[in-house]
């Protein structure tokens, strides 16, 4: 880990230390990539307007989130297929998350179980997936709620499968499909082989998408998986009010992109939102969501949390985020990145450094409190927002 003094070098390391194919399916996008850029290219247009010779000595980034009181202003967003990246992927990040005092939502396209992952981590947040069909739907939180989860993340940006050819020159596919260049690939990447598949296999067999239903779902190899994927293009507005109706605990919609969808979720009584493009591997072309969070959060700011992800890598990105309306932010890709090549440890490390860079940050500026990173803390190209 002394070669990480920032996230991006994580990515630098997993990138020599994973499979090709692995690391390809986790840090690419969809088709042209251009909102994948575009979550990085949106932090480089905005500036801060600092104040100096203000005393910062006591300076805090603790945030109150839905009444818990976090370390910092970020947490880890859902990554799928993680235990393919880090032994034990989501009780990795769980953990690391845990030690660190932040959240971490869990994947609904993870193979550990909620059950499995819960039993470590009480209070780990779930993403799920969802049908059309309101009876599968409601059988699906019965086992939530007996799993003992607490906060429901809906995932509503992914009515079908995006197009990621990427993935299939890399060699990557859901299901996967065995072939020697996958093969030769994991040979080559023997620290992978030996510390997270081999061990996954020997300790627990064949992986599972565990979470996609009621039941444990197919293996990672299973052409079955294909039909787990069905019957989310059925999914609407009307499908939001019968999970308020039936799901007690939190409920948060991630992948809202606009003003009008924002205030439907308020509408619906949703606890709280993210402003998301699925890091840019849904639809391409949109927006970096921190194009759209200031006017989201001037619509519906107050009524509940207004959180962000996609894109996020440095101090000066979460507070840039902050000062724009946010109320917290989650990271993922440099988060699992991290898992793969350094464990729990790799995910405190990471912790420490972001946290570190808004400490840093916030001296620099001239505040003491996040609620002091307001809008005309910044600018754009000599004009202030």
């Amino acid at each position: 880990m002394k070669h990480a003094l920032t996230l991006e070098d994580f990515e630098v390391i997993a990138r020599s230390y994973l499979p090709r194919a692995i690391f390809g399916y986790i840090a690419g996008a969809t088709e042209t990539q251009t909102s994948l850029k575009d979550n990085r290219r949106v932090f480089d247009e905005i500036a801060f307007r600092a104040h100096t010779l203000v005393k910062v000595a006591d300076r805090t980034q603790e945030t109150t989130l839905f009444g818990q009181k976090y370390s910092a202003p970020f947490g880890i967003a859902p990554i799928g297929f993680s235990a393919l990246l880090a032994y034990r992927g989501d009780i990795t990040l769980g953990r690391g998350a845990m030690r660190s005092n932040i959240p971490m939502i869990m994947s609904g396209a993870s193979l550990i179980s909620m059950e499995d992952a819960i039993a470590e981590l009480p209070d780990v947040w779930f993403q799920a997936y969802l049908t059309g069909d309101e009876v599968w739907i409601g059988a699906f939180i019965d086992r939530i709620v007996n799993a003992g989860i607490k906060t429901l993340v809906v995932t509503v940006d992914m009515a079908v499968v995006s197009n990621r050819e990427h993935d299939l020159r890399n060699g990557f596919s859901a299901p996967l499909k065995p072939t020697a260049k996958l093969a030769i690939d994991g040979l080559l990447h023997p620290g992978w082989l030996t510390k997270t598949f081999v061990k996954t296999i020997v300790k627990h067999g064949m992986p599972h998408f565990e979470n996609f239903g009621v039941e444990q779902g197919p293996t990672i190899l299973s052409r079955k998986l294909q039909y787990g994927l069905g019957g989310r293009d059925h999914l609407n507005w009307s499908h939001v009010a019968f999970i308020r109706n039936r799901w007690k605990g939190r409920l948060i919609l991630k992948g809202i992109m606009s003003v009008h969808d924002a205030r439907l979720a308020r509408d619906a009584g949703v606890d709280g939102i993210i402003v998301s493009n699925h890091g840019g591997r849904q639809l391409d072309y949109l927006p970096s969501p921190l194009r759209v969070l200031p006017d989201i959060a001037d619509a519906i700011g107050g009524a509940i949390p207004v959180m962000i992800d996609s894109g996020f890598r440095r101090g000066t990105d979460v507070l840039k985020a902050i000062a724009l309306g946010a109320d917290f932010v989650f990271v993922g890709r440099p988060f699992i990145y991290a898992a793969a090549v350094a464990g729990e440890a790799g995910v405190e490390h990471a912790f420490r450094l972001l946290s570190s860079e808004i400490h840093s940050d916030m001296a620099l500026i001239g505040i003491n409190k996040l609620t002091e990173m307001t809008k005309d803390r910044l600018m754009d190209f000599g004009k202030y927002i």
